[in-house]
């Protein structure tokens, strides 16, 4: 059952772990260390190098469910993305081989039964790394060349949520034959209930952990490439801006032509119809104010074309 209190960075750190002492193992993957006392949200934070708003953001949503509608330009990407990696490690590193072994010594080696499932864990645990691995090959790096100001052509965060789905389906049936159909005993039965609950925990986590992905992480990502392909796009007008006439790059009388018809709307038929040229030189013509300009787009035209007079804002269709 959720929480309905929504924390706040003036409210005690140990306040919400008493509260909430699952948040424990989330601590650590922030960079936060015990030992802080009586100390705020906000201080501690401070002090451990941690944005304090992106914590309380990840925190309120684990325990309340509260996911943030606005202040998404406040989700600090570095500190989200340093909670991900460092989730994935102590999964990998820590819970999956720790579960194999209390399971392992759960169960009787010699029983068909439990080889089968000790290979249906290792499936799971495959399956779960694949996933895992997926993201720091491929998506964590290209976050970083994100904060680093860089614009990937070929990939981006929604191709990413299209493919991101949820990893616990192994892991509830394994949950599940144990249950109905492994015979236990005495001596074996405390451990196996344990590891059991363990892996109820650990598909609750999974499931917490693809979420704060989906409503936190992927949103704020989303926001970054707006911003960065905004700030791309004013680069290249301040570029057009500041190119010199007399520069190897100044478009020629015909390309303008070329691009006050385009911005008009008109197909390269029209376009040489119109200027009484084939369509090769047309397309020819298109490609060299693409070189120049290194502008592809109808809108970066447009703005070209408005920018640098060619043709009257007002005549232009938004």
């Amino acid at each position: 059952m959720f929480n309905q209190k929504i924390y706040e960075p003036s409210d005690k750190m140990i306040s919400i772990i008493s509260d909430n002492y699952s948040l424990l193992e989330s601590l650590g993957r922030f960079g936060i260390n015990l030992g802080f006392g009586d100390k705020t949200v906000r201080e501690v934070c401070e002090e451990q190098g941690v944005d304090s708003y992106t914590f309380l953001a990840i925190v309120n949503y684990s325990v309340n469910g509260y996911r943030p509608t606005e202040g998404l330009e406040r989700i600090s990407v570095e500190t989200i993305l340093h909670y991900l990696k460092a989730s994935h490690e102590y999964y990998l590193d820590f819970q999956l081989p720790r579960i194999r072994k209390n399971l392992k010594e759960a169960l009787d080696e010699n029983d068909n039964l439990a080889r089968l499932i000790m290979k249906m864990y290792d499936r799971y645990a495959h399956e779960i790394r694949q996933h895992m691995k997926f993201e720091e090959q491929t998506v964590f790096p290209y976050v970083e060349k994100l904060l680093k100001g860089e614009v990937s052509e070929d990939y981006d965060i929604q191709t990413f949520s299209k493919h991101h789905g949820q990893t616990t389906q192994k892991l509830h049936e394994l949950k599940d034959i144990i249950i109905k159909y492994l015979p236990s005993n005495t001596e074996r039965n405390n451990r196996l209930t344990y590891t059991l609950y363990d892996l109820y925990k650990n598909e609750e986590w999974l499931g917490a952990h693809a979420e704060i992905e989906d409503n936190i992480f992927i949103p704020a990502i989303q926001r970054l490439e707006r911003q960065l392909s905004q700030n791309d796009v004013s680069v290249k007008i301040s570029q057009m801006i500041s190119k010199s006439p007399e520069g190897s790059d100044t478009l020629s009388d015909r390309e303008k032509d070329v691009i006050v018809a385009l911005v008009q709307g008109m197909s390269n038929k029209e376009i040489a119809d119109h200027l009484c040229i084939s369509t090769n030189t047309v397309i020819t013509h298109r490609r060299n104010i693409a070189r120049k300009l290194q502008i592809h787009s109808p809108a970066g035209l447009t703005i070209y074309a408005i920018v640098n007079n060619l043709v009257d804002i007002s005549s232009v269709k938004f």
